[in-house]
């Protein structure tokens, strides 16, 4: 296995599973996995990340909500509604919504959406990564929005990234940070571009961190359990 390089690594969840973006210099690869240990495995073959930043909740709360995400609604604006309210653990882990919306209401004393439920599978398959040790260096929590925002001076992107005009900006953003996304993308090539320039933007955060350029919100993450909750941008 290859030592822990100056690559880092983007990843963002799609229907087909998860989509990557590796930088390392002037190198930006693709990568497509069913499940996000064989997506880090895939890159791992060819170079260890330093940093791998996920666009999916780590950390999840016995009761909500997490700070991370009322503090990124506020700094959104027009975008907030990207930022899905993280579920308690115990929703995540039933097996029926009936039953999610029950432990989500006990532990809170608020419902849920069918959509927030629905992103379980990630949410679990990445929890279930993070349990065993890998051959990585640091994983954080990141949300393309905020990354989007920042490359764009702190302002949201007033355009949604399904569209034309909100696709067009986003590439702009990611080129001004000197990642070109090729037309020729491998296996990430055949995800939806959305998908993939949130893993570029995805990328973008793991690089400033790797670089001790990153913030996060809160500034100091909150703790459930044993793990750290803060989205790092």
């Amino acid at each position: 296995m290859p030592l822990v390089t100056g690559l880092v690594l983007g990843v963002d969840a799609c229907r087909t599973g998860w989509v990557g973006v590796s930088l390392s210099g002037d190198d930006i690869r693709g990568w497509h996995a069913v499940t996000i240990a064989e997506l880090a495995d895939a890159v791992g073959a060819h170079a260890v990340p330093s940093v791998v930043a996920i666009d999916i909740p780590i950390g999840l709360p016995s009761h909500g909500p997490r700070r991370a995400d009322v503090l990124a609604r506020e700094r959104l604006g027009v975008r907030r509604f990207s930022v899905f309210a993280t579920l308690v653990r115990e929703a995540y882990e039933a097996e029926t919504y009936e039953a999610a919306l029950e432990a989500q209401q006990a532990a809170t004393g608020k419902g849920m959406s069918r959509q927030a439920w629905g992103l379980r599978h990630k949410v679990l398959d990445v929890d279930g990564w993070l349990e065993h040790p890998q051959r990585i260096g640091v994983v954080v929590e990141c949300h393309p929005e905020l990354s989007f925002a920042t490359m764009n001076g702190g302002a949201p992107v007033p355009y949604g990234k399904k569209t034309w005009s909100g696709q067009a900006r986003r590439r702009e953003l990611l080129a001004s940070a000197g990642i070109v996304v090729p037309a020729e993308f491998g296996d990430a090539g055949t995800v939806p571009p959305d998908d993939v320039l949130d893993a570029a933007a995805a990328a973008w955060t793991a690089r400033r961190v790797a670089e001790g350029r990153a913030e996060s919100l809160p500034e100091t993450p909150e703790r459930f359990a044993d793990r750290l909750a803060a989205i790092t941008f």
